[in-house]
């Protein structure tokens, strides 16, 4: 069974059509709801992001976490689209000394424009779950 779930993901990755390599996407986004929030408005965090699609599949992606407490990190690390709309994120955050893995979606609203969502694992223990716009540069049309 394991064989045929890494094989099904291999076929969905060779199948892809997201980005080509080189292109840029830049977003930002809020955490909407995170297990470690009291009140909502004391602790909001909010994120920044540049992409750099290394293939089509694998981005090398570096940024900054903002919280209203004035608290800040770096974030470095890559995502993983298994499909065009769907990707695993693991970041390291540099500040707040934690790393955290994701699973976050994609849907186009315009042709350079997208919404993402991002459900986020943090192994300080904490979840949340982010949303928020990306902007794709693109190096040349498809």
């Amino acid at each position: 069974m394991r064989y045929l779930i890494l094989l099904a993901t291999f076929l969905f990755t060779v199948n892809t059509q997201a980005q080509i390599a080189k292109d840029f996407i830049f977003g930002g986004g809020i955490d909407l709801v995170k297990s470690d929030y009291q009140d909502f408005f004391n602790k909001m965090q909010i994120g920044l992001e540049a992409n750099y699609y290394l293939t089509r599949e694998f981005t090398a992606s570096g940024g900054f976490e903002l919280w209203v407490e004035d608290k800040a990190s770096i974030a470095i690390g890559g995502r993983w689209y298994f499909i065009e709309e769907a990707f695993i994120r693991v970041r390291g955050l540099i500040g707040e000394n934690d790393l955290n893995i994701g699973f976050g979606w994609t849907k186009p609203i315009s042709h350079d424009l997208k919404f993402e969502a991002i459900a986020d694992f943090y192994f300080e223990g904490d979840l949340a779950i982010r949303a928020g716009l990306v902007y794709v540069m693109r190096k040349e049309e498809q």
